[in-house]
């Protein structure tokens, strides 16, 4: 049992810790903090960084979801450089114990830099800011100027008294009109998620209702009206570096579907042939899923269904990739019935941002459906004002949408200069 002597020299040797701390930062015992665990950052950006990433390579803070929790506040802005490149200017608040103590620091990217290349550019320039607050907290000497994560480990964290659990609500109204015609669309969502290391937990719930009024030249009215709901789950658990196991279910309800209820239950494995850790530079991964889901519809089917139970197994193959040259996404799914294959679906979605030679970049995208499982079909079809208004889903054997595009940038290789004088050249 430890003596009343061993506390008094363990509080001593603590308390010399502190001092050695402060003195070497040349700061005051007000501004210097003995509060155990890591510095709380609050990472204010809303469209140009990727925050999986952040977080991935900035493991020794803890990040936070609001201001109010952090030491730290970091404001994130960006301009439009000379040569359509990006400024981003950072903003570092210090907060608490930090109050006074803050930092600007810019960086700038090139118009021909990868996403990849620009989310490290902003990455390491928050890197950069951050080590003059966390050097003024205990434990201070374990950080150096890079970082080696150990695969499979927590980055550390402080209490958290909601246990990982984030809670979101939304609620949207939008309304247009003129003479002959009013419109009204209505949405709102709920949603609770936990993501840890081991466990992966989402549950959202979601409505929506639409209107449209039409007052036509005879003086005849037209009124439509759209509906739609839902309820879904997913529970995912890791099984090591390339392997997790889960589950989806669901419960809807969409007028647009001829659906008034729709029950679904469905659970999966996935491999990934690179490691999870990677998951924000490359992966490839292969998911298959076997459910059921049970309908009930608004009208009869072209298949003479009012109802009915439906077994169904689907394999997802997707690769991702963001690397200096650019970045690729591409997925391939195909569903089927499992009493009746000739009833199925396949999906292919490819997404390419590749930079083929200096300044001359290739983008693709699109989305291709070859559709064989329209079981919800009403039997009776849909209404010319139904098929103007897309307020019925139509018989159909396939949809696409597919897009390309070439952007060449030549001239000053040089990026620096940011005159923001009556806006953006592009406006012009």
């Amino acid at each position: 049992m430890p003596t009343s002597n061993d506390s008094i020299s363990r509080a001593a040797a603590s308390a010399c810790l502190a001092l050695l701390l402060a003195l070497s930062a040349g700061v005051s015992d007000a501004q210097t903090s003995t509060v155990q665990g890591p510095v709380r950052l609050f990472l204010d950006c809303q469209y140009e960084c990727d925050m999986e990433f952040t977080r991935t390579e900035i493991p020794w803070v803890d990040h936070v979801r609001d201001r109010a929790d952090a030491d730290v506040h970091v404001l994130v802005t960006t301009r439009s450089t000379a040569a359509s490149g990006r400024e981003f200017t950072l903003t570092f608040i210090g907060l608490k114990e930090f109050v006074g103590l803050g930092d600007t620091v810019t960086v700038v990217s090139l118009e021909s830099d990868s996403q990849d290349a620009r989310r490290r550019l902003v990455t390491d320039a928050v890197k950069r800011g951050l080590l003059r607050y966390a050097s003024r907290r205990p434990g201070s000497e374990k950080l150096t100027v890079t970082y080696t994560a150990t695969e499979g480990s927590a980055p550390a964290r402080g209490r958290d008294r909601w246990g990982l659990w984030v809670f979101r609500t939304r609620a949207d109204v939008y309304l247009n009109g003129e003479e002959s015609s009013r419109s009204t669309q209505l949405y709102g969502s709920m949603s609770a998620n936990r993501i840890s290391p081991d466990w992966k937990a989402n549950i959202s719930v979601d409505g929506n209702y639409g209107e449209n009024r039409f007052t036509f030249q005879d003086g005849t009215k037209f009124n439509s009206y759209s509906r739609g709901h839902g309820v879904r789950q997913l529970l995912v658990k890791s099984l090591g570096p390339h392997w997790s196991a889960g589950q989806r279910s669901s419960i809807s309800a969409s007028t647009y579907q001829n659906t008034k209820l729709a029950f679904r239950f469905a659970p999966a494995v996935e491999y990934n042939f690179f490691p999870y850790v990677e998951s924000t530079r490359r992966q490839i991964r292969l998911q298959y899923a076997i459910g059921t889901t049970h309908y009930r519809y608004e009208d009869t089917t072209i298949f003479n269904r009012i109802s009915e139970t439906r077994g169904d197994h689907s394999l997802l193959a997707s690769l991702d990739m963001r690397q200096q040259w650019g970045s690729i996404s591409i997925s391939l799914a195909g569903t089927a019935l499992l009493d009746d294959p000739g009833k199925h679906r396949i999906n292919f979605s490819p997404e390419v941002d590749l930079r083929l030679i200096r300044g001359l970049s290739l983008n693709l995208f699109g989305h291709v459906s070859r559709l064989r499982d329209q079981l919800y079909l009403a039997k009776g079809g849909a209404t010319d004002e139904e098929i103007l208004l897309r307020r019925r889903q139509l018989a159909t054997s396939y949809q696409y949408f597919v897009g390309a595009g070439l952007s060449y940038t030549f001239g000053s290789i040089y990026n620096n200069v940011v005159n923001p004088r009556f806006g953006s050249a592009a406006g012009i």
